[in-house]
């Protein structure tokens, strides 16, 4: 796709997608999977069998506390139709988040984001092209400095994964957007990382038009334009407390 091929209208809403944040990173992993009883119990079995789902995720052993994201170990893309031709996928590269989070009570775990809309990152841009969408008749950053995810709910789905409900702040309009989450692990510390580390992938898909951005939506039943589905995906780290036996740096020797 070429800046030449593509129509004002279909060029100037690509930015829209700075919504969907991330929660980046934001979601809450889930509590341990419950046991099950095997459908067909042996002599062999004990009552604390549990089923093959939870054999393929054991809950780390990582700390409850305040995490802030990693910004080094994180990303944000956004993908909107074009034409019914292909998916034009563009990305943020400036946004953070905290979390509160809660192994043992992934309900009670939260998170905040922060999105900053200059940081629009677009694939071989046409010189004007980013200034177009960052400007009044657009993304107007300099009105709306900040997109925002704050998260409301988080309801466990999986033995690690989740719904996490927020309230998203796009141009001025709040309105509810839900992420599906994945908990990938993490661990309590290491030597050469002396911080718990936890890790998130989610994805999440909102209409551009419910945010005030319908322009260019095509017309029922035709594919000319783009699309009003604008489909997240994020990958996010996050460092937490330190290690409980972490060793503070020996001091340097004496001259």
């Amino acid at each position: 796709m070429t800046y030449s091929t593509v129509r004002p209208h279909a060029r100037r809403v690509f930015w829209l997608t700075a919504g969907a944040a991330l929660a980046l990173a934001a979601c809450s992993p889930p509590a341990d999977k419950k046991a099950e009883a095997p459908a067909a119990p042996s002599a062999a079995s004990s009552p604390a069998a549990t089923g093959p789902a939870a054999d393929k995720f054991v809950m780390p052993q990582v700390p409850a506390g305040d995490y802030k994201l990693d910004p080094a170990h994180a990303s944000l893309e956004f993908k909107v139709n074009h034409l019914g031709f292909s998916h034009y996928t563009a990305r943020f590269s400036t946004f953070d988040a905290k979390l509160k989070f809660d192994p043992a009570n992934p309900t009670a775990s939260s998170v905040e984001a922060i999105i900053d809309p200059k940081s629009l990152t677009l694939p071989s841009p046409p010189a004007g092209f980013k200034d177009e969408l960052t400007g009044k008749a657009w993304l107007d950053t300099a009105q709306y400095p900040a997109i925002t995810f704050r998260s409301t709910k988080v309801e466990v789905t999986g033995a690690n994964t989740a719904k996490v409900t927020g309230d998203f702040t796009l141009h001025g309009v709040t309105k509810p957007v839900v992420l599906d989450a994945t908990f990938n692990g993490g661990y309590a510390g290491h030597p050469m990382d002396p911080h718990a580390r936890i890790g998130f992938s989610a994805k999440g898909t909102f209409n551009r038009s419910e945010f005030g951005m319908g322009f260019g939506v095509p017309a029922p039943g035709t594919t000319m334009g783009v699309g009003d589905a604008v489909d997240v995906t994020i990958e996010a780290e996050f460092s937490g407390p330190p290690l409980a036996d972490a060793k503070a740096p020996a001091a340097p020797a004496a001259q």
